[in-house]
């Protein structure tokens, strides 16, 4: 995908001492600051969502405000349905797909290493798939040469096919990076949408409000409760329910990862744990959601309305959905025939998938939960900011 068109956002009135101090856009940035004009003229979405609020408190959208916006859009489409100047109408407002188009801008212009960030561009479901099968057989490989593939039963004890202190130092190492790129890539983000000379703490009531509406997904409602449009103007909140099962089904998995090193480490306690032991009960349930929510995902995501988004990033959007989908299928399987002959085969491709997923995190889908978060705080603090303007209400 080549970079789009730079554009310079500046009046012919100003000097080109004060032009050479403005960020430019890009083309979909551009995009988004001609359609945020004619929604401010507007103002029919204003109780919408998020956006528009945040929206109202501005004359002109410079770079920092598109991406801020932009990561504030969930993408409902709620505001597409209900727009009067969508094509065709000649002003061909399409906020949903404008917002979501810059989200990708984003996230490669933030990413760190900042080489890395086309992989954005990149990260579809073959390359996930692919990278995902080829770990899998690498482990495979490395067992059959070690004569394990096949060991006999052995209770369920992991270590005994891959040892503790090599998994760890695999697992958490890549793990470790990518928590890492996108800390600092979320940093930036924050930085550039939140100017040092405007910045403003965050007061508990701020961080609990946007807290709250990234724990129950406040805006995949419509605005209305009603729920996101999908494929047709008809409202469903099965898009706002089954990102629900897949983000508590994740944070599960993630408690049962770290109470099991905890029992591993503080209380002395290695793996295998019984059924009814807190890391898999956690585990079980999370892996649960991890079907449930990510399966539902994929199938409206085929069924979706091309114009409720940007489908250039649809197969980085399915792949990062099948990578969740498959790495809970398969832990949930190893679980199963956990006391089989066939653990260490299960455990080989339960693994690669795990890593084919810390290896794409960071330059994939789960992005845009993080980004996401962050916008939400800015619109929790500015919200308690004066309101010079006074064009709109919050």
């Amino acid at each position: 995908m080549q970079s789009p068109e730079i554009i310079q956002a500046a009046s012919p009135s100003q000097s080109a001492a004060q032009q050479d101090l403005i960020p430019l856009l890009n083309v979909h940035e551009a995009e988004v600051d001609r359609q945020m004009h004619i929604c401010n003229a507007c103002r029919y979405c204003e109780g919408f969502c998020a956006v528009f609020p945040a929206m109202t408190r501005r004359l002109d959208f410079a770079k920092a405000d598109v991406h801020y916006l932009a990561n504030l859009c969930h993408n409902c489409g709620a505001c597409l349905h209900a727009c009067q100047y969508a094509a065709p109408h000649e002003f061909a407002v399409n906020v949903p797909q404008a917002m979501a188009k810059v989200r990708l801008n984003t996230y490669v212009e933030y990413a760190w290493p900042g080489r890395l960030g086309k992989l954005y561009e990149r990260n579809g479901l073959t390359l996930s798939l692919a990278l995902a099968a080829s770990l899998a057989l690498f482990l495979l490989l490395t067992l059959l040469v070690k004569g394990t593939l096949f060991p006999g039963p052995l209770a369920g004890n992991f270590y005994a096919i891959f040892p503790h202190n090599t998994l760890a130092l695999m697992f958490g190492g890549a793990f470790g990076f990518a928590i890492l790129a996108l800390a600092i890539g979320v940093t930036r983000f924050w930085r550039a949408i939140s100017p040092a000379d405007a910045q403003a703490l965050a007061s508990g009531a701020a961080i609990a409000e946007a807290s709250g509406a990234v724990l129950k997904l406040k805006y995949l409602d419509g605005g209305h409760g009603q729920g996101c449009n999908n494929e047709s103007d008809r409202f469903t909140l099965w898009r706002r329910r089954f990102h629900h099962f897949t983000f508590y089904g994740f944070m599960l998995c993630l408690a049962s990862t770290s109470v099991a090193t905890l029992y591993h480490y503080l209380l002395g306690l290695p793996a295998p744990y019984p059924l009814l032991s807190l890391p898999v009960v956690l585990g079980t349930l999370g892996g649960i959601g991890l079907l449930i929510g990510p399966a539902g995902l994929l199938w409206l995501n085929y069924r979706r309305d091309p114009e409720h988004g940007d489908r250039a990033q649809a197969p980085m959007d399915r792949g990062f959905i099948v990578l969740l989908f498959l790495i809970s299928l398969t832990g949930l399987a190893l679980l199963a025939w956990r006391d089989s002959g066939a653990m260490a085969l299960l455990l080989a491709v339960h693994l690669g998938t795990v890593m084919a997923f810390f290896l794409t995190m960071p330059y994939g889908k789960f992005a845009h939960g993080i980004f996401r978060s962050a916008a939400l705080l800015k619109h929790a603090i500015e919200k308690r900011q004066p309101d010079n303007l006074k064009l709109g209400s919050d």
